[in-house]
């Protein structure tokens, strides 16, 4: 086996809705992420997986620009969404994360009732044409959430009071609300019981295809339950990218196999 392998290229039928080439994060002199180059398709949920402190979470966060949030941080390359360079200086990065949300590792509902949770991004990004457009998009988002008959009748509830596994639903009501294209997982069942976790992988089977979906996760188990393409990351580089069957049966990189098969990690 090679030390590294050069990522399958995409089938024409799925077709990269986001392309990253030759990505390097910095932390002021600390390079987090080495040189990453990766094709994201809109039919696939593409799974990281590595050993904690590898990079997988940030180099994540680079493909809706979160680390721009962090005062020494600095990315270099190129990631382009349906041929827009998203580092571009004419990108409004306000618009790149409704069109790329973001779902984190612990659930983060706001201190507002369901239904603001959900309405926040359609406001402020003018949405909806008076409370009933509203109403559908809460209604909707909700629903494509998996929320909606355990809510329904307490919108007004607030967020916060709701189960861990309903917190992070919500969450992922609120990122889909904006309509976007991709949605970014970052550990999302992390804190959640495994009847939870199991809702949460249902609902990402159920949202695949709609958005290009990208997780981040631990736990190898349900990456291959959940995605069809996994990214193996390990000190900041990508070591293998492929179909998720042949990552977990037949990996081509000795260092993938040993993460795999439990050696390290």
């Amino acid at each position: 086996m090679t030390d590294t392998v050069a990522a399958t290229p995409l089938r024409n039928d799925a077709a990269a809705k986001m392309t990253a080439r030759e990505v390097s994060v910095f932390y002021g002199a600390k390079k987090a992420v080495d040189s990453v180059s990766i094709d994201i398709s809109q039919d696939n949920v593409t799974a990281f997986i590595g050993p904690s402190g590898c990079g997988k979470s940030t180099f994540l966060r680079t493909l809706n620009r979160m680390n721009d949030t962090i005062a020494n941080a600095r990315v270099e390359g190129q990631i382009v969404l349906d041929g827009e360079d998203i580092y571009a200086p004419a990108m409004d990065v306000v618009q790149l994360r409704a069109r790329v949300g973001m779902v984190f590792q612990k659930p983060n509902p706001f201190p507002k009732s369901i239904y603001e949770n959900v309405a926040y991004g359609p406001r402020i990004h003018g949405l909806a044409d008076g409370r009933a457009q509203m109403d559908e998009i809460v209604e909707r988002s909700l629903k494509r959430a998996g929320l909606w008959e355990e809510v329904k009748d307490r919108l007004q509830d607030s967020g916060t009071a709701l189960s861990g596994g309903q917190q992070q639903r919500l969450c992922i009501a609120r990122a889909i609300a904006v309509d976007p294209e991709v949605i970014l997982m970052d550990e999302p069942c992390s804190a959640l019981d495994p009847i939870a976790t199991a809702r949460i992988e249902e609902l990402i089977h159920e949202l695949r295809g709609r958005y290009a979906i990208v997780i981040v996760t631990h736990n190898m188990q349900q990456a291959a339950r959940v995605s069809q393409r996994t990214a193996f990351f390990h000190l900041g580089s990508l070591v293998e990218y492929g179909e998720t069957s042949e990552i977990f049966t037949n990996p081509r990189v000795e260092r993938t196999k040993d993460y795999i098969t439990g050696r390290y990690g």
